[in-house]
């Protein structure tokens, strides 16, 4: 059973649940947007990508991000899936994350984006 993200209940009032792929979308945004020491009993666990928002954007700073969430993608998820790429881009007040992975289940390649927003 793969509880949904957010957390919330579905229309019988239970706890909502979710299919395979959108578990491991989910965990990748939970990975994502999670800031190291959020989590308790896992405080090596985010990338820390929301505090890059407003920072400076360089080729540099592109890179070495890309670099840190595809490694700790691989990190966190490396059971589940294979990062092939990562692609990072802030415009202002909004982040925006692609990833294209492969589920090791499967062997489906799947491409994501997701987006946050500091307004």
């Amino acid at each position: 059973m793969n509880i949904d993200f957010p957390f919330h209940f579905d229309h019988l009032g239970r706890t909502a649940t979710t299919g395979d792929d959108d578990h491991i979308r989910d965990m990748i945004e939970q990975f994502l947007f999670t800031n190291p020491g959020e989590r308790v009993n896992r405080p090596s666990f985010g990338s820390g990508l929301l505090q890059l928002v407003f920072a400076p954007n360089s080729p540099e700073l592109a890179a070495t991000v890309q670099f840190t969430v595809q490694a700790g993608l691989q990190q966190w998820l490396g059971d589940v899936i294979t990062v092939e790429m990562v692609e990072v881009t802030s415009d202002e007040t909004a982040l925006q994350v692609t990833v294209k992975y492969q589920v090791r289940r499967s062997q489906q390649t799947r491409v994501e984006t997701f987006s946050r927003s500091t307004s």
